[in-house]
């Protein structure tokens, strides 16, 4: 059966109910009835069920049973396989991989604990479709950990495979140490040290991050909290050398990594290994009282290559940044100042008339408490009596110290044929990069700290999980630079900068970016985590028509979504 609708000249078609069959080679149809007098909606109704179609009442047919954040799961899992992260874990899939892709990507989404993870991933508690996408719906805490041993297992694999496919002999390879509070006391590799967070009180870890030059991670280290900075320089040397296979090597490491020690113990005798790094400020005043470094070069110049017989085989890259010297002289200059204010307190209460402070022990305490939070001390002449105390400002410490505001040196073993000054200065500035990832990962968007795991291999595990995360968020960075903060024509920029000593600047349309808070396109622009929020916005939601059909519906991306998805190059769907 069909309808067909017969054209009437004067007045409305008529709409016939018909059906036909073949006599022979001729085609024979009748008509069952006249459906002119219906309305055009059950006409249309009648069409679809003759052509089979399933029809559902409109009225409370459908139900939205659950709707589910999807958008910034397919965003951080379609950026995980693009980059063969997931091939890189494990060549096959199991279900540790899968449980250690979620984990993964739950620190870009919503770091916590790991109990947190597994409770976001149950049945009836998921958050998101993360465990969906993943096949690890109802995975518990226990499940988690039991992948982080797996993990950890084979993390000198994964890193080896990192380091293929990012490193090569004669890299550059950027190196830097950074340390996160613990909360317990019961881990072998929580000790008390140097907080980089502020919270003396608290035990910590230390750990080294790897980076390529790009600044894209490669490889981590845990340390015991107690462990110096330089003392880690050995175990990234390792690490290069024997773990990647790298015989020709540029290491960068900050000033208070490659100690003068650690040069000449563990980076000067290794054949194939070049080093830039900087030196200390007592280091440059000696060049400077030696002769070798002459303050007048600077006139008219911010960069000057320098040699000195304290430093055989090595080339020194004098700069000198005019705006790091006012930002230097005023920073010292409020510290005097607050430290004097002190110090006037210490001398009132010294000449009070009701209950002096007296006798030089406790003038001499109070006094370092001062001097020891400032670091000022070499800038004041003090002398304390039983009952007296006087200071007086040292000007000519003073003036020493802010005739070499804005220097630094950088030093390096390369000779000039092959990286030329500039490129050697920005190549120790490219340890920013180094800092941003610790940032990235310890407060701002993963989240490393604090951490609770009691057992080492757990803490060790933790710390790789949130590097694995970071370099899917590096990836997701640069793609998503056009509609993010970021500066996505950095090119630009490094070519519109006036000397690599010069503070760094963004390019052109970062400026207008920034300026007009809209894309070149005209989306607004975002942040990473306001650009994770919204895309969690694009839900999935399980529609039931009757009780016995259901269907998954995403809803309809956004402009903004559409263009993150495809500066991603992965499907929404």
């Amino acid at each position: 059966m069909f309808i067909d609708i017969v054209p009437n000249r004067n007045s409305r078609p008529a709409v016939l109910l018909r059906e036909s069959w073949r006599e022979g080679r001729k085609t024979r149809k009748r008509t069952v009835a006249n459906l002119t007098g219906l309305p055009d909606e059950a006409i249309d109704a009648l069409r679809r069920a003759l052509k089979g179609e399933k029809l559902i009442p409109v009225e409370g047919s459908f139900t939205i049973e659950r709707s589910l954040p999807h958008g910034h799961v397919a965003a951080v899992l379609g950026t995980l396989r693009r980059i063969g992260l997931d091939a890189v874990l494990a060549s096959r899939p199991c279900v540790e991989r899968a449980r250690v892709m979620a984990m993964v990507a739950a620190r870009i989404l919503a770091p916590g604990s790991k109990l947190a993870t597994a409770r976001g991933m149950g049945g009836e508690s998921a958050t998101s479709t993360l465990a969906g996408e993943l096949g690890v719906e109802g995975a518990s805490g226990e499940d988690l950990y039991a992948a982080m041993d797996w993990l950890l297992e084979r993390q000198t694999r994964i890193e080896k495979k990192l380091a293929a496919r990012h490193l090569q002999d004669g890299t550059l390879l950027l190196y830097d140490v950074s340390s996160s509070y613990f909360e317990g006391r019961t881990c072998p590799l929580a000790k008390f040290g140097h907080s980089r967070d502020e919270k003396p009180g608290k035990l910590q870890i230390v750990f080294g991050l790897l980076c390529a030059p790009n600044g894209c991670p490669v490889a981590v280290e845990v340390f015991p909290g107690n462990t110096s900075d330089p003392a880690t320089l050995a175990s990234a040397i390792t690490t290069v050398r024997e773990r990647f296979g790298l015989r020709r090597v540029i290491l960068v490491a900050d000033r208070g990594l490659a100690t003068e020690a650690r040069i000449e113990a563990e980076l000067r005798p290794v054949a194939g290994l070049d080093w830039i790094s900087a030196l200390r400020a007592p280091a440059i005043k000696a060049l400077r009282e030696s002769g070798d470094l002459q303050l007048s070069l600077f006139d008219h110049r911010d960069l000057a290559e320098i040699s000195s017989a304290a430093f055989p085989g090595e080339r020194l890259i004098v700069c000198r940044n005019p705006l790091l010297a006012a930002d230097r002289a005023r920073t010292r200059n409020a510290l005097l100042a607050a430290t004097e204010a002190k110090l006037k307190q210490i001398r009132a209460a010294v000449t009070r008339g009701r209950n002096p402070l007296s006798g030089s022990d406790a003038i001499g305490v109070r006094l370092g408490r001062v001097l020891g939070r400032s670091k000022m001390g070499k800038h004041f002449v003090c002398r304390i009596t039983d009952r007296s105390f006087t200071y007086e400002r040292d000007e000519a410490s003073i003036q020493e110290e802010a005739a070499l505001d804005g220097f630094y040196v950088v030093r390096t073993s390369l000779p000039a044929s092959e990286l030329s000054a500039e490129d050697t200065v920005a190549a120790y500035k490219a340890l920013a990069q180094v800092e941003r990832a610790f940032r990235s990962q310890k407060t701002v968007d993963l989240r490393v700290r604090p951490i609770y795991h009691r057992r080492e291999p757990r803490v060790r595990a933790h710390v790789f999980l949130c590097m694995l995360a970071y370099h899917v968020e590096w990836h997701m960075r640069r793609a998503l630079a056009p509609i993010l903060f970021d500066d996505h024509d950095r090119e630009a920029a490094r070519r519109a900068r006036s000397s690599v000593v010069a503070p760094a600047e963004i390019s052109a349309a970062a400026k207008a970016k920034k300026q007009t808070r809209r894309t070149e396109d005209g989306l607004p622009v975002q942040s990473f985590q306001s650009l994770l929020a919204h895309l969690r916005t694009l839900t999935r939601n399980r529609v039931r028509a009757t009780p016995a059909v259901a269907f998954d519906q995403l809803t309809q991306p956004t402009p903004l979504q559409q263009r993150a998805f495809d500066l991603l190059h992965v499907p929404c769907r």
